[in-house]
């Protein structure tokens, strides 16, 4: 079919008075298209009318479509039991043809950013070989709008924790934030809301005041907002992680800081520039850093099991084997973790991230060769006030103690005698249960009621009534 411009040099030459053969030597068309277009007398292209085979079901179609939900592969099975001879690529074609279930495409918005006015930061998960194991990751990445520079690194997962552990990674690398930081309303960083009513959680919103910049979310579905921060998630995947291998999770962040490093001062004809040229003329309008930046870290209490160790993220981390039982505070950073005995540090680890059930020992936190992990308990209250009132209990109290174990009751109930019966009936009595290795109470209490028997529940003999002889 000629185009309007063909038509319009036909009908211009035919005015000229030149004749259909000429004309289509001139324009390389066939005469009998020539004699279409003069005999038509119009420029414009007519529209190409053929029969659909889908028009004769429109109506059944509407209401499929609406009953499945736009879904056209269960709209065709209906048609196709309903009788009607119709190819799916057909049926997808009316519809796109005359809008059922599509729109036209919006045009994608242009942002102009002046220099240090906003990041935009997100997360995207990608997998990665990591020690041999193909492992599921997180992808956090920020980049500045104006200069484009980026920083990325990678985690098990991504919680508010490793938000603001790599938000002030990426802020200490550029030397300074924007003044907006750009999301997606992403959980961890928004309590409530969406769009220009989000509100962010309060841990997040003192985190952004320390470093003088705010969290913005872009509305719902507009995800070309965050353009700047979305395209690299390509390159990220396919020009870093595929077909590498990792050692570790140290391994892989730092191999992905260089990464960085090597594509920020790369040249791009995008941008005429590099990043790091453009970045050079940005980063005096970057919010500087404050003065003094505590290190990002996330509080735990856990208490020493027996075996000496702290658990965290399914990881066991040795403690010193004197506090055994005792409750520490669990610092944990992207790099370490430290735990804490009130206000002294008794231990420090590297973090681990896997695998699961792993045992991370510091050798110093190990009693010396041979002490094993035994505790020395503090006696209980009644051993030690049996022992004040009469020291010559000490034998049987402690074969007494290795038959009960821990168990206080039976102490508890062998002061009360002590407390209770006439002093030697009770150690003489205690002298024959150690003997013969007597630990039963009740027995004991039995043999010393016997040897006091005579003494104290003697029963006078009845004198006869007068008279009754």
């Amino acid at each position: 079919m000629l185009d309007e411009a063909t038509r319009t040099a036909i009908l211009k030459l035919h005015e000229q008075g030149h004749g259909t053969r000429k004309i289509a030597h001139a324009l390389d068309v066939a005469r009998a298209t020539v004699r279409q277009v003069i005999d038509s007398g119009s420029a414009a292209v007519p529209p190409l009318v053929r029969a659909e085979l889908a028009e004769a079901y429109r109506e059944q179609i509407l209401e499929l479509y609406a009953r499945y939900e736009g879904h056209l592969g269960r709209v065709h099975e209906a048609l196709g039991r309903a009788g009607a001879a119709l190819s799916y690529p057909a049926l997808t074609a009316f519809c796109r043809r005359h809008g059922i279930g599509t729109a036209p495409p919006a045009p994608a918005g242009r942002y102009l950013f002046t220099r240090g006015q906003e990041m935009q930061h997100d997360t995207s998960p990608h997998r990665a070989k990591i020690g041999e194991v193909v492992t599921a990751v997180q992808t956090a990445s920020v980049v500045l709008c104006f200069s484009r520079l980026i920083f990325f690194q990678h985690y098990p997962r991504f919680t508010r924790f490793e938000c603001k552990a790599f938000l002030a990674q990426a802020i200490a690398y550029f030397g300074g934030s924007a003044a907006t930081c750009m999301i997606d309303n992403t959980h961890v960083v928004v309590a409530s809301g969406t769009g220009a009513s989000m509100i962010p959680a309060p841990e997040m919103l003192a985190f952004a005041e320390r470093y003088g910049f705010t969290f913005k979310a872009h509305e719902k579905g507009d995800a070309n907002r965050s353009a700047r921060v979305e395209a690299p998630f390509h390159r990220i995947e396919k020009g870093f992680l595929a077909g590498e291998s990792f050692t570790d999770w140290t391994d892989l962040n730092q191999k992905a800081r260089q990464t960085c490093e090597r594509w920020n001062a790369a040249w791009s004809n995008k941008l005429h520039a590099s990043r790091r040229e453009l970045f050079a003329a940005e980063q005096p309008y970057l919010k500087p850093l404050p003065l003094y930046v505590p290190e990002v870290y996330q509080l735990h209490t856990r208490i020493v099991d027996a075996e000496g160790f702290i658990h965290l993220n399914r990881i066991r981390y040795s403690a010193p084997y004197q506090l055994i039982g005792r409750m520490l505070e669990v610092r944990e950073t992207l790099e370490r973790v430290d735990l804490y005995d009130g206000p002294r540090r008794v231990g420090t680890h590297p973090r681990t991230c896997g695998p699961w059930d792993a045992y991370v020992i510091d050798p110093a936190h190990r009693p010396p060769r041979g002490q094993g992990l035994t505790r020395h308990r503090q006696p209980a209250p009644e051993e030690i006030e049996m022992l004040q009132l009469e020291p010559r209990v000490a034998p049987y109290l402690k074969a007494l103690k290795r038959h009960v174990g821990d168990r206080r009751a039976p102490l508890r109930r062998l002061l009360a005698m002590l407390q209770e019966y006439p002093r030697e009936a009770f150690l003489g009595a205690l002298a024959s249960a150690e003997r013969y290795g007597l630990f039963d109470l009740d027995r004991l209490e039995r043999m010393v009621l016997r040897q006091i028997e005579e003494e104290f529940f003697v029963l006078t003999p009845l004198e006869p009534e007068s008279g009754n002889e």
